[in-house]
């Protein structure tokens, strides 16, 4: 088991609860589109953000951002050690360096330093697109990757300092699950994992799912982030949906039948409005949606309540037994009402 660190009032690592992350893609100069973002992400599920503080004029916005953040915040510090120190005075949660692009060993004491002055830990580690010429004799580009996350590590370690996040990413979903496991037989830091460059959603969705999926059910990673090209609020979504699924966060899980000549409702556009009508329920709930009566209900019976669609409308059911019968422009009315009554009592 890794050990623990705390990232603001988040704790990771230790057997705590996989903690979401995503980034900002907001102009961080730009202090109210940054913290509507930041927001946003909260409310989403997001349990920690990242901030990329690119100049100091993004570090002085920072400190305005950092005091109305409902979450804690990783400061996301390239090249000039003075952003990273500025970055840990004006409240950030974490930093997130490579020490290896700081520069002098003299810069990465110095941010050292002020961590743990501070009391907050540093993440550190590799993406694929930055391995070293140096680590690629290795026999696989996975164990390069591990290594070279691994020396960062160690650049930290030579400093007396041991408050590590250590993050190994690739776009290859296989060389992140090998670097991931090499990195974990190794050290007992908390990882965070993730598919880095993982593409628009389609891609990134099913990349994300399989990587970062294959390493939590082997007990590897503490925090994750599902990265796609686009909104981050969509990140905060599918991490949320992975973590349901693996039975490592509450919430609803909404399960639809793949619809055939039978379907008496147009199953896609309900299941995604039963999403939307229950967003923000942070209870355990299976609902099923399914297309017909002849199938649906005993195919989901499993499902804590569900709908299954007829030719006037639906019928709400529970536990696979027919509740009630309603009319198409009565089915949220009376489907909330049912969850509500269902969430009572259960």
């Amino acid at each position: 088991m890794s050990r623990i660190v705390k990232i603001g009032k988040i704790s990771i690592g230790g057997g705590n609860p996989i903690a979401i992350q995503s980034m900002t893609n907001t102009d961080t100069r730009d202090t109210k589109a940054t913290l509507e973002q930041i927001n946003a992400l909260y409310r989403a599920g997001c349990d920690l953000v990242r901030v990329s503080i690119p100049d100091f004029e993004s570090l002085d916005a920072f400190a305005a951002i950092v005091k109305c953040s409902p979450v804690p915040l990783i400061a996301d510090i390239h090249y000039d050690y003075r952003l990273a120190i500025g970055a840990i005075e004006k409240g950030a949660s974490k930093v997130r360096i490579n020490p290896g692009n700081i520069g002098q060993s003299w810069k990465v004491r110095e941010i050292v330093s002020a961590a743990k002055d501070y009391g907050i830990p540093i993440r550190v580690g590799a993406n694929s697109g930055s391995i070293k010429e140096s680590f690629k004799a290795y026999e696989t580009k996975a164990i390069a990757l591990a290594e070279s996350a691994l020396e960062e590590t160690h650049i930290l370690e030579s400093l007396g300092f041991y408050d590590i996040v250590i993050s190994a990413k690739s776009s290859s979903v296989i060389e992140t699950i090998e670097a991931n496991k090499y990195i974990s037989s190794k050290v007992d830091y908390p990882l965070h994992i993730g598919v880095t460059e993982a593409g628009i959603f389609e891609t990134a969705v099913v990349k994300s799912s399989v990587g970062i999926g294959t390493l939590l059910l082997e007990g590897i990673g503490d925090t994750i982030r599902v990265s796609i090209a686009g909104d981050p609020l969509t990140e905060v979504r599918i991490a949320k949906k992975l973590l349901k699924s693996l039975n490592l966060r509450e919430g609803v899980e909404v399960i639809a039948c793949p619809t055939c000549a039978r379907t008496e409702i147009d199953v896609e556009s309900l299941a995604y409005d039963v999403e939307n009508w229950l967003e923000g329920l942070d209870k355990n709930l299976t609902v099923a949606v399914m297309g017909c009566v002849v199938n649906g209900i005993g195919e989901g019976k499993d499902a804590d309540i569900g709908i299954a669609g007829t030719a006037s409308g639906a019928v709400i059911f529970t536990k696979g037994e027919i509740v009630k019968r309603v009319k198409k422009d009565i089915l949220k009315r009376d489907f909330l009402k049912l969850v509500k009554e269902y969430l009572r009592k259960n």
